[in-house]
């Protein structure tokens, strides 16, 4: 839901860092690869209960992510970097409530695992709408220079990163910020199912 307004308010400021890094001669699959080395790590912080080094560590993981995107419309953006990028991103959104789960198997398994639930219906119906809108050559005007469609809803990466955070800031409550979250995703997933169904008939 905010992505569009976070993204048109860092532009100016991803695009200059993005020159410094082509002029360092870092690409955007470097950037992509230590963004997700920085996710893993953070999983791995929050499963042995490091909350705060898994929250830095969360923070400059989605810092690569920005950039990485940036890098690539400053150069050549590439198929191969665009799949990287959404694969590897992906990945870690799983990571963080798995670690979760490991921290605190009793309280935070059933959570973690309604959580990752909800995660495949906005994933799959994200990723679905993406391969058929690129078949049929519609382009997203609020997002231009992406990959692919992205398909908006009520939680999207910023969302995301916000309740990854809160979970990290207060881990004693992350099965009812999971749970609360959860539910907003299975929003997005229907809101997705309607317009997709709609835009795509």
């Amino acid at each position: 839901m905010l992505d569009r307004a976070i993204q048109q308010g860092l532009r100016s400021l991803f695009t200059r860092a993005a020159r410094q890094l082509v002029s360092l001669g870092i690409g955007a699959d470097a950037l992509s690869w230590t963004g997700f080395a920085f996710g893993i790590a953070a999983a791995v912080c929050i499963a042995f209960s490091q909350f705060h080094a898994g929250l830095a560590l969360l923070l400059a993981s989605r810092l690569m992510d920005g950039l990485d995107g940036a890098v690539a419309r400053a150069t050549t953006p590439t198929d191969r970097g665009g799949f990287l990028d959404i694969t590897l991103d992906f990945l870690f959104y799983a990571a963080i409530p798995l670690g979760f789960a490991f921290a605190d198997p009793a309280a935070n398994a059933l959570p973690a695992a309604v959580l990752l639930a909800s995660f495949i219906g906005t994933g799959s119906s994200f990723l679905a709408f993406a391969a058929l809108a690129a078949q049929r050559g519609l382009q997203d005007s609020a997002l231009p220079g992406k990959s692919f469609y992205f398909l908006g809803g009520l939680t999207e990466a910023t969302e995301t990163i916000t309740a990854f955070a809160l979970m990290c800031l207060f881990p004693a409550w992350f099965p009812v910020i999971a749970g609360i979250f959860a539910g907003l995703c299975a929003i997005t997933t229907v809101t997705r199912l309607v317009w997709g169904w709609q835009r795509l008939r």
